[in-house]
């Protein structure tokens, strides 16, 4: 679709004001605010082409205008400028982050939270899936006579720890073994392709630490393949409520079930399968519960590969320059924060 340049201006400015204040948008309005060189009565005769074309339209009798799913789309695509955040907002995110300690778990339900914060959207944030990666390291350290910690790394920069009790005393030196090995004969090979030869080679050489190199490797397949890991945290969810779009309870109570759904929110994450930045508006996205929201996607990467998704999910009528500027930072935050804990 082309439209003029006046009619374009006429759009961003509805769109604009309208994203600022929820009200629908007048002539008058935009001829006081916007200085765009032309009267108010230039400024409906566009309004009402644009009203034609589909762009925007009239909630009520004798109203102003507002933006349709349409015009937001097009805004998207072909007006929207770029937000460049402050210097001051970029410190603030990569304070959050960088010199932090903890598992990665505790750092992708930190972004949600942040992310939330700084758009005052609801954020969903999708960890990285530690199977669609590459084992590199596994150790095994000696807590106490009968227990050891039992450290997983992926090349994805996915931690996995978990506690292993055994029925006898074991020692640090074959808890060292067990690791040496494993790491030896697996390193670099994706968890789906460890065939059984290499099974039956570390069954052969640890032969004196089966107990040890059975309890490892049950626990290593068992969280690997867990669901857990394609878990997707939320932050924010109140944000809906502060929506004036969403004030009505029966809409918040449909949208409410489907984010305490994890099926729901994975394939909400994942619904565009490109790379790069993903707006949905409106009834682009697939649920009917959100046939009044839009829905951004950010995909953060390793290494050139995609290893999870950051999104936003608020009102049709959202900041997008904002917002998607800061999904894209936050997405490249967290793959230099994933790369160091590879490294």
């Amino acid at each position: 679709m082309k439209i003029d340049e006046r009619k374009q201006r006429v759009l961003e400015a509805i769109i604009k004001d309208y994203v600022a204040t929820a009200e629908p948008v007048g002539s008058r309005t935009i001829a006081r605010k916007y200085n765009l060189g032309v009267s108010p009565a230039t400024i409906r005769n566009e309004m009402a082409d644009l009203e034609e074309m589909g762009l925007i339209e009239q909630p009520h009798t004798s109203a102003g205008r507002i933006p349709s799913q349409l015009g937001y789309r097009y805004y998207v695509d072909c007006l929207m400028e770029v937000y460049s955040l402050t210097e001051q907002e970029q410190v603030l995110i990569q304070s959050k982050f960088f010199h932090k300690t903890g598992d990665l778990e505790q750092i992708v339900l930190e972004t949600s939270k942040l992310i939330s914060q700084f758009t005052n959207y609801t954020a969903m944030v999708m960890g990285p899936i530690p199977i669609q990666g590459r084992f590199r390291q596994i150790e095994l350290i000696q807590l106490q006579a009968q227990i050891a910690l039992l450290v997983v790394v992926t090349e994805s920069g996915a931690v996995i720890h978990k506690m292993l009790e055994f029925p006898e005393p074991v020692s640090a030196a074959d808890l060292y073994r067990v690791s040496q090995t494993i790491n030896a004969k697996l390193k670099g090979i994706t968890f789906n392709d460890i065939q059984r030869t290499l099974l039956h080679e570390l069954y052969a050489e640890l032969q004196q630490q089966k107990d040890i190199l059975f309890m490892a490797l049950d626990l290593l397949d068992e969280y690997l393949h867990a669901p857990e890991w394609e878990k997707v945290y939320l932050g924010g969810i109140i944000n809906i409520f502060n929506q004036p779009e969403f004030r009505n309870v029966e809409k918040i109570r449909r949208i409410l079930s489907v984010l305490e759904e994890e099926n729901e929110m994975r394939d909400l994450l994942t619904e565009s399968k490109g790379t790069g930045v993903t707006v949905r508006i409106g009834g682009e996205n697939r649920r009917e519960e959100f046939q009044d929201c839009s829905v951004i996607t950010v995909t953060y990467e390793i290494d050139g590969k995609a290893v999870g998704r950051v999104g936003l999910l608020g009102p049709t009528r959202m900041e997008y320059p904002k917002a998607t500027s800061i999904l894209e930072y936050m997405a490249m935050i967290l793959s230099e924060v994933f790369r160091g804990y590879r490294g």
